[in-house]
């Protein structure tokens, strides 16, 4: 479990350097207009997209309760993937070790 928390928080920190890079340095509208001209910026966002959908299934599932649930999808789609890392971080945390307790969380029975 420790080496998937070093890959989350690897996953979070590089997440981080490249947003604040992105929102820095580049022009999200124009680039983003620019991206969804190509044919493979859109197969790229759809894929990236059905990533966040399937990944927050799994948080929707995990936490149970409809609050938490919400704004961390909303997270998800506004945040990309460092929600993700994020989420994976506290999640591999919070259970101490239990793979079973990190995988169903909340569904776990105590």
């Amino acid at each position: 479990m420790k080496i998937a928390k070093l890959i989350s928080l690897a996953g979070l920190l590089a997440m981080t350097g490249v947003l604040i890079y992105g929102f820095t340095i580049g022009d999200f509208a124009a680039e983003g207009a620019k991206l969804l001209t190509m044919p493979w910026g859109i197969v790229s966002l759809v894929d990236l997209y059905v990533g966040f959908a399937l990944f927050s299934c799994w948080i929707v599932y995990r936490e149970r309760a409809l609050v938490p649930s919400v704004i961390w999808v909303i997270l998800m789609m506004v945040m990309g993937f460092w929600a993700g890392a994020l989420y994976t971080y506290i999640a591999l945390h919070k259970s101490r070790g239990d793979w079973q307790r990190f995988w169903f969380g909340n569904r776990l029975t105590p």
